[in-house]
């Protein structure tokens, strides 16, 4: 006879399809304004470069 396992398990409900909002993720975490000055320091880096000589 098969074992019980104390666990509920709920049914399984949107065909397969991963949560995403219950994933951890483990990458870093930036705010739109640490990217946006970010990318302005890039561009005025970029400016600078292209035209100092």
């Amino acid at each position: 006879m098969a074992k019980k396992d104390n666990k509920i398990s709920m049914p399984q409900t949107g065909a397969g399809l991963v949560r995403y909002f219950d994933e951890e993720s483990v990458g870093p975490k930036l705010s739109p304004e640490h990217v946006l000055v970010a990318t302005v320091i890039v561009a005025i880096l970029c400016f600078v470069l292209r035209y100092s000589a």
